[in-house]
């Protein structure tokens, strides 16, 4: 019977860390999307080391430079046949308002857009493998207001409502995901991880720095931040929960607004088009 394989982003450190060593150790093959290929070659040996999977590999991917993930894609493509699982679980906010070299918002960049691209880009390889999409997004989503007048938060920046706005788009790119691709075997689903004690915030400055900082002792592990993405990729019978946002392993309330279909149409088409005019 062919392996199957794991595809998951920021698998460097924190949860994607350890959902990666997760996915080894059911016996997946699993490809390190990483920004930092050194320290994904150290991870890789690692995973390898502690589950004895020798079906780890590293592909370079940047999600905030769409060339770099069109390339990753582009590699997954020449190297797979299909993907069972992918995990969209790199993330990233930032105190000070950022752009990339395509002129994209940092947050929005990273956070969603070029999870997208490289989600629509492995569609192929994704309906082949029957496949499982996995979004990390965060309870930060409820803080979230879809501005489509100014997705790159280019006026009054707020590191706060940039990542808000940018986790409620994993949500509504998963209940996307389901509602355009269920009837071809796909099923997305977007989580919650709780509050982990990871590198998240090392791009945080000041007072941001400082409540996380106050906050760290209360938060849980990588390990248990891992455990709702594991969960919804291991878990049988999960199909009538297409599209559905996850907390602690079970379906969880999202912001009303996630129900706006409208809006969840008009991020798709938004997006496709910023990559399309991006990519040419």
């Amino acid at each position: 019977m062919p392996i199957k394989t794991t595809v998951i982003t920021g698998a460097t450190s924190g949860i994607g860390k350890a959902t990666a060593m997760a996915r080894a150790a059911q016996d997946h093959a699993v490809y390190l999307l990483v920004r930092n290929i050194i320290k994904g070659e150290a991870v890789k040996e690692e995973i390898a080391t502690q589950t004895g999977n020798k079906h780890i590999y590293v592909i370079k991917c940047d999600l905030a430079d769409l060339q770099s993930v069109g390339e990753a894609a582009a590699e997954l493509s020449q190297k797979l046949m299909a993907i069972n699982i992918l995990i969209n679980n790199a993330g990233a906010g930032f105190s000070e308002r950022q752009v990339n070299k395509d002129g994209f918002e940092m947050t929005f960049a990273t956070n969603h857009l070029g999870h997208f691209l490289l989600t629509t880009s492995l569609m192929p390889l994704l309906e082949r493998g029957q496949a499982r999409i996995i979004n990390v997004s965060s309870e930060g989503h409820k803080l979230g207001k879809p501005n489509f007048d100014d997705l790159q938060s280019a006026q009054n920046y707020s590191s706060v409502k940039a990542y808000g706005m940018a986790k409620l788009f994993n949500v509504y790119f998963a209940q996307a995901l389901a509602q355009k691709f269920g009837d071809k075997g796909i099923l997305a689903f977007s989580l919650h991880p709780g509050v982990v004690s990871s590198s998240f915030a090392d791009k945080l400055k000041g007072f941001e720095k400082i409540l996380m900082k106050l906050a760290r002792p209360f938060m849980i592990t990588s390990e248990q931040g891992a455990e709702t993405s594991i969960y919804l990729a291991t878990a049988p019978r999960l199909d009538e929960f297409n599209g559905r946002y996850f907390k602690k392993k079970k379906v969880a309330k999202t912001a009303a607004i996630v129900q706006d279909i409208a809006v969840q149409e008009k991020l798709w088409q938004i997006s496709d088009k910023l990559i399309s005019k991006s990519m040419v």
